[in-house]
Formats: structure tokens, sequence, C-alpha cells
């Protein structure tokens, strides 16, 4: 009689090298395929790109020179008063806020002799 347990050892080996192998072909298989979707959608965004707006599309400044910012200070509508509770939609603005310029427009400013901030270490106030 034969002793066949080296064998089937052998041939175990044998079938886990190809389940390995077989997984690493799988792998590459993967991977491969992955860097090609990718280089399939970077093309197609690419090509999908809007044009460059040629000179004479590009924005100009105004007649008037460029656009200052306007600081002033704004308060808050009034509410319209009335007997009856009123939804949003028959607010004026249909229930956004309106605002309109303040009368004081200076910017307000710390009093002199405050400390400016809590716990700034300033002498505060005598």
């Amino acid at each position: 009689m034969m002793n066949t347990s080296w064998m089937e050892t052998a041939d175990l080996a044998a079938s886990r090298g190809a389940v390995g192998a077989g997984l690493a072909v799988a792998a590459v298989v993967v991977v491969a395929l992955l860097i090609g979707m990718f280089v399939l959608g970077s093309r197609r965004v690419g090509n999908s790109r809007t044009r460059r707006p040629a000179p004479e599309e590009q924005p100009r400044m105004p007649e008037g020179g460029p656009v200052r910012e306007v600081r002033e200070q704004r308060e808050p509508d009034e509410m319209p008063r009335s007997d009856e509770r009123l939804t949003p939609h028959e607010l004026k603005g249909h229930g956004n806020a309106g605002s309109r310029t303040g009368a004081p427009q200076e910017r307000p400013r710390w009093d002199e002799g405050g400390s400016g901030s809590f716990g700034s270490g300033g002498p505060g106030r005598s």
C-alpha cells in the first residue's frame, strides 16, 4: 500500500495556491476597472466644461465707476396694529421683515472711560 498522506497535503496546498492566485487576479481586475472608470469619468467631465467667454462677453465696469459700499444703520418696519391676528401673507413683504434707514446714522461707539469688554483688565467706569 502506498503512503498517500503527502499527496493529499500537496493537493490541498496546490488548491490553496490556486485560490490565492485567483483572488490576486480578481483584485487586479477590480483595480483596473476602477482606474478605467475614473479615467473615463474625468474625460467626460473635461469634455462637458463650458467654453471661456469671449473678450466682448467679459464683465465691464459701470458707466458711473465702481460701485461703493453703503453703510447705514437700519431699523425694522413697525408691525401694523390690528384687533385681529394677521397671517404672514397679509403682512407687507409677505412675512419678510422689512427695514428702513434709521434716524441716527453715526456708528455706536464705546463710552469714554469704559473698559471695552468684560474682563479686559481696563480701569472700568468710575
